[in-house]
Parts: structure tokens; C-alpha cells; sequence
């Protein structure tokens, strides 16, 4: 699940590079916005630790 937004980095990269300035940011928002939902799922869930 974690590689979902390298996946989209990595095709905003290859857009970038083929010259669709547009579809590169589209890709490039929607990595971020799945970075930080994917953040925000990590950061609030609690963890069961017993010691």
C-alpha cells in the first residue's frame, strides 16, 4: 500500500520527461494527497504494546 504514492512520483517523473507538463502535476497532487492520507492513517492509530 506504502508504494501507491513512489508509484505516482514515478510516473509524474516519466510524464515530466515525456513532455505533459499537465498530467505530471495531476500525478504529482495525488501522490501527495495519498502521502498525507496514508500519514494520517499511521499517525492516529494507536498501537497495542504490552510490556
Amino acid at each position: 500500500m506504502m508504494v501507491l504514492p513512489f508509484v505516482g512520483f514515478a510516473g509524474s517523473l516519466a510524464a515530466l520527461f515525456a513532455g505533459q507538463r499537465g498530467l505530471a502535476i495531476g500525478l504529482w497532487l495525488a501522490a501527495l494527497i495519498g502521502t498525507l492520507a496514508l500519514y494520517a492513517a499511521h499517525a492516529t492509530s494507536t498501537l497495542n504494546l504490552a510490556f
